[in-house]
């Protein structure tokens, strides 16, 4: 009986150790640096593409902004057909749709009780038409998400400039979110103030773009109005995502995701660049977001149907967004029949088919990986993290270890032109600078480097024939992490 005892106790005593041993092992992850993003963020940063619609009287009178005396007779697309809208963006890669349902011209594309300047007064399926419910409801059938774009500064309005003009914006913001959300993204322009009709007034007015629209109270408002799934607002100065200081579709070939609102005002010296860049020490973090048509212009012009980008120009657009750790939306505005002109739908197939040829096979997708360090010796933060296809893994380093490398084994000669690279941004983003090297004999190449990852970075690297990739992350602000390295 003694001996049993004895043995039980010793057995005991050695679970614990083990316990406490494995307990020790255990390698606790890195700390968030900086600003981080909501999920609501992440979530976002994950679409990559939404597609932008700008469709209104400016369609009839070949104007960009409509004065605001524009006559809403004018307004009768004659084929109108979401579902082709819908589909074709879809088809193009596209997670959202973005429709202006009102821009500077003050007219609105549903039947706001707050107006008369609306679809309701236009011959337009004989006054019942409502375009937003038509494209909020096509989005809900086909799969994508649903955004809208309601201009600030309204040049039809007898009050904007007034107290007033405010209640009646908040009023359509309500109209817009009771009757036809969810709704994944409010889009404010920053163009406010100037020359317009008025109601009649034909004059100029300029307000205080800091402090008329009380942009606090008004988010609040829309918060309230749909608390889940959380709205992500557009401005360019956030407070959820920002934009990216040009309609070229050109992100920052440094692009911080954090940047400081209060330095965010249009009209300061240095802005563009700014908001193309971010700021490595930005107290919050908001993404860029790169707008851009495919035609010259945001509406659709007949004259423009010969300079519709070709598939190879929105490739290039799409390196230079995506591929720069931001958003793309692009613009592609349906024609007066109220379709997506058939040179649009030719350039968007060419281009879909474009990105899937030239993305569809990963070189290093489960392929071998090694580096020279990683934290604290454990599987959980190995090199294989980064080719294991599994968005929610990593490799990093122990903390203080801010330059390292990740060779990846490719197996065989393989041709490379391109890498994409991802860090694992809910934990802040981190890397500042790295360079991309391919094996060639007995020794490494450099093929590429560049300075921020972010949510995603595409490099091309000119055709290269090599068996090892080797990416060196030779500067960041802390411990690097790598989700993804991917090889094409």
């Amino acid at each position: 009986m003694k001996n049993r005892i004895q043995l039980l106790s010793l057995a005991v005593f050695l679970t614990t150790l083990c316990a406490c041993d494995t307990q020790k092992k255990k390698v606790t992850p890195p700390a968030p640096v900086g600003p981080v993003p909501s999920e609501a963020q992440v979530a976002w940063q994950e679409m990559e593409l939404n597609a932008f619609i700008h469709f209104t009287t400016n369609t009839f009178t070949g104007k960009e902004w409509g004065y605001g005396d524009e006559s809403p007779a004018i307004f009768n697309p004659s084929e109108t057909d979401v579902d082709q809208w819908v589909t074709t963006l879809k088809e193009a890669g596209f997670k959202g749709v973005i429709l202006t349902a009102k821009h500077h011209d003050g007219f609105c594309l549903w039947p706001s009780k707050y107006t008369e300047h609306s679809i309701e007064n236009s011959p337009y399926k004989d006054g019942k038409g409502d375009i937003v419910r038509e494209v909020s409801e096509a989005c809900k059938r086909h799969g994508l998400k649903f955004g809208v774009y309601l201009s600030p500064w309204d040049r039809n309005r007898a009050d904007y400039g007034k107290a007033s003009y405010i209640e009646y914006y908040r009023n359509q913001l309500e109209e817009i979110f009771t009757t036809y959300g969810p709704v994944f993204e409010m889009w404010f322009d920053g163009a406010n103030g100037g020359d317009g009709y008025y109601g009649g007034a034909k004059e100029t007015r300029n307000i205080d773009r800091k402090t008329y629209y009380d942009w606090p109270a008004t988010l609040d408002m829309v918060r309230e109005l749909q608390p889940e799934p959380r709205v992500i607002f557009f401005s360019d100065a956030g407070p959820d995502i920002r934009w990216v200081g040009n309609e070229e579709g050109l992100a920052g070939e440094t692009n911080w995701n954090t940047i400081s609102n209060d330095t965010l005002y249009a009209g300061k010296a240095g802005i563009s660049e700014l908001l193309a860049t971010g700021s490595e020490d930005g107290n919050e973090w908001i993404p860029a977001e790169v707008d851009v048509s495919i035609r010259p212009g945001w509406f659709y012009h007949k004259e423009e149907d010969t300079k519709v980008k070709s598939a190879e120009e929105l490739f290039d657009i799409y390196l230079t967004s995506v591929g720069r750790g931001s958003n793309l939306l692009l613009n592609i505005p349906p024609d007066k029949r109220g379709l997506i002109h058939e040179k649009d739908v030719a350039a968007l197939k060419a281009w879909r088919k474009l990105i899937d040829d030239t993305f569809r096979t990963n070189l290093a997708a489960k392929a071998p990986a090694t580096a020279s360090a990683y934290r604290g010796k454990s599987p959980d933060y190995a090199a294989t993290n980064v080719t294991d296809e599994d968005k929610n893994t990593y490799w990093t380093t122990d903390d203080g270890t801010t330059t390292a490398f990740v060779e990846i084994d490719l197996g065989e000669e393989q041709q490379v032109s391109y890498i994409l690279l991802q860090e694992y941004i809910p934990l802040g983003q981190r890397v500042k600078s790295f360079t991309v090297e391919a094996r060639q004999g007995d020794n490494w190449e450099k093929i590429t480097e560049a300075t921020t990852i972010g949510y995603k970075r595409i490099l091309k690297t000119g055709t290269v024939s090599t068996d090892r990739i080797r990416v060196n992350i030779t500067g960041a602000k802390a411990c690097p992490l790598i989700s993804n390295i991917e090889v094409y």
